[in-house]
């Protein structure tokens, strides 16, 4: 062929300058004759909310509508249909589910609308980000938050499980970029955190370009939700009070879930009505842009080069080293294993999503540090936990606690405490990760306690008396369970009054007390696959502490497969299609397409 004999994607080239449109209502968008690629953003109308009935009791909140954000190619000079989905209506019964969300659509493109509250003893329901749960009113309730749609939001909420002395207190609906807060004992769960998407599209309508927040859920004796950034809508609180109190409203076309009732003793049962979710958009961008064209010679160079066409998948993560072990006679606490993680956990620790090649990679799952027996005499601190890898990301083994007036604990990704009679308790984020991998362990106390060793989210603490505590870890739902890795261990003790430091919520172990006084607690090792850091061994008590192994979990969305080995390490698909792949042991994940 004369020109290389051109094959694979027919060459693109679009000029639509760029314009962008913003589609509020049900219409037809025309694209410009140049126009031959858009960036869109569909956003679904929210879920209602839950509404309250009886006396004491609450709503949930709504969840977002679902949220997509692509590149479609398409025909200059053509007209195209839109649908923007409205808001559901909230319930106003406590029995009873809240109306979903409707959908939005750009052409054959839609989004899923969000999912509706629940009252006191009705069920939420699912959507593009799920309704958050009710607070269990009767023993058959579900408590649980319902699913979102994978790549499209994420899930409500949980309540507390049915009691005769419940709080009454709803959970949050799901949101763009997180899922809906959990009750507390008092009061209703947050609405989920929408999507900025500014970057794409500038700020547009009264969220500034952040769209698709969960609704708050609403609480009878304390204080309810907020709305999740984007739109939803905050819930109720009636406390102190008699009366009915309606739900919130979510924000007029961002996609926002609504925020639950909530009722109190009286009142008119006009109030008790869970709010109404926020309508959809549509904001279409038509791009300047040009995609590739490939002659024979081209492809020939590129696969020469390694370099040939390849498809992708955003792979989000969390990797979780080895916790360090721990010091003696009064030791200092381990460190927990360095923590990173993207999409899913504290948004301030979370990092990007990798963009990965089909194909299979590596991963490796670090040990736990050995502690220093006891009661051998060690000038060195105890070992630190080794590294966790996936693809770019490497977790540091978090640092070994140190022996009583032995120096101080080690650096890692979460540093040891230091040992009674030891100032220094080893640094954490080391080597240095943005956003950080860990934090410091803490200070042992002039003589008679170690310092607790850090953790994902908290430095250890420091002693004055007896072990301190180590650091709390990272809470995470990337399984679609919300579990707590990386924390810290807590120091020993060298004083018989005085106990051993708590563990940090994540894995830690528990440091132990010198015997033949009036001190309790047992030493104990970092849980294995959570990173713990160990729990520093009291004065004159034979053994040793050892830290926790780490974890590595990846998910991805829908339309990849994940294969893992060897058989120890498990696959499974949460309720919206994603995929998840858990790793205890060190092995391999091969990434599919469907």
């Amino acid at each position: 062929m004369a020109n290389g004999g051109i094959i694979g994607p027919v060459n693109i080239i679009s000029t639509g300058g760029n314009t962008i449109t913003t589609k509020t209502s049900t219409g037809t968008l025309t694209t410009q004759p140049g126009t031959k690629i858009i960036k869109t953003v569909i956003v679904a109308g929210g879920g209602g909310a839950g509404g309250a009935g009886n006396n004491n009791t609450s709503g949930s909140g709504g969840g977002a509508g679902g949220l997509q954000n692509i590149e479609i190619n398409v025909c200059g000079n053509s007209p195209y249909p839109v649908v923007i989905g409205a808001g559901g209506a909230g319930d106003d019964m406590y029995d009873n589910s809240a109306t979903p969300g409707s959908t939005s659509s750009f052409n054959t493109v839609s989004s899923t609308g969000g999912g509706g509250g629940g009252g006191y003893s009705g069920v939420s329901l699912p959507g593009g980000s799920g309704g958050g749960a009710g607070p269990g009113g009767a023993p058959s309730c579900k408590t649980t938050g319902s699913p979102g749609v994978c790549g499209q939001g994420f899930a409500g909420g949980n309540s507390l499980a049915y009691s005769v002395c419940a709080s009454n207190a709803a959970a949050g609906g799901g949101g763009a970029t997180a899922v809906g807060a959990n009750v507390t004992p008092t009061n209703g769960g947050a609405g989920g955190a929408g999507l900025d998407v500014s970057s794409d599209y500038g700020d547009i309508g009264p969220t500034c370009s952040v769209f698709a927040g969960g609704g708050g859920g609403s609480a009878s004796k304390g204080s309810g939700g907020a709305g999740g950034a984007g739109g939803g809508g905050n819930g109720a609180t009636n406390f102190p009070g008699p009366g009915y109190a309606p739900g919130n409203n979510g924000v007029t076309n961002t996609g926002g879930g609504a925020g639950g009732a909530s009722a109190g003793a009286g009142g008119s049962p006009g109030c008790r009505t869970g709010g109404t979710g926020g309508s959809g958009i549509v904001i279409v961008k038509e791009l300047d842009k040009a995609s590739g064209v490939w002659s024979m010679n081209s492809v020939y160079d590129q696969v020469s080069n390694d370099a040939w066409i390849t498809r992708t998948a955003a792979i989000d993560y969390m990797v979780v080293a080895g916790g360090g072990g721990s010091g003696i006679g009064g030791g200092g606490g381990g460190g927990a294993g360095g923590y990173r993680a993207s999409g899913y956990g504290p948004s301030p620790l979370q990092g990007s999503a990798q963009e990965l090649n089909l194909g299979t990679y590596a991963v490796t799952v670090g040990g736990g540090g050995a502690g220093i027996p006891s009661p051998i005499v060690s000038t060195s601190p105890a070992d630190s936990g080794t590294n966790s890898v996936f693809g770019s990301i490497t977790s540091a083994g978090g640092g070994g606690g140190s022996q009583q007036a032995k120096g101080a604990g080690s650096a890692g990704g979460s540093g040891g405490g230091g040992g009674a009679g030891t100032p220094g308790g080893g640094a954490g984020n080391t080597p240095p990760t943005s956003p950080a991998q860990g934090s410091a362990g803490g200070n042992g106390a002039p003589a008679e306690g170690g310092g607790g060793g850090g953790g994902a989210s908290a430095v250890g603490a420091n002693s004055s008396s007896g072990g301190a505590a180590g650091g709390a870890g990272a809470p995470n739902n990337i399984t679609g369970t919300a579990t707590t890795y990386a924390g810290g261990g807590g120091g020993g003790s060298d004083n018989r009054c005085a106990p051993g430091g708590a563990g940090g919520a994540g894995g830690g172990g528990t440091g132990g007390f010198r015997p033949g006084g009036s001190g309790s607690g047992t030493f104990t090792s970092g849980t294995a696959n959570t990173g713990g850091g160990a729990g520093g061994v009291g004065e004159s008590t034979p053994g040793q502490s050892n830290g926790g192994s780490g974890i590595v979990i990846a998910r991805a969305p829908s339309e990849f497969t994940f294969t893992v080995a060897p058989g120890t390490n498990t696959t499974s698909t949460t309720p919206g299609g994603c995929k998840v792949a858990t790793f205890t042991v060190s092995g391999t994940l091969t990434i599919g397409g469907t």
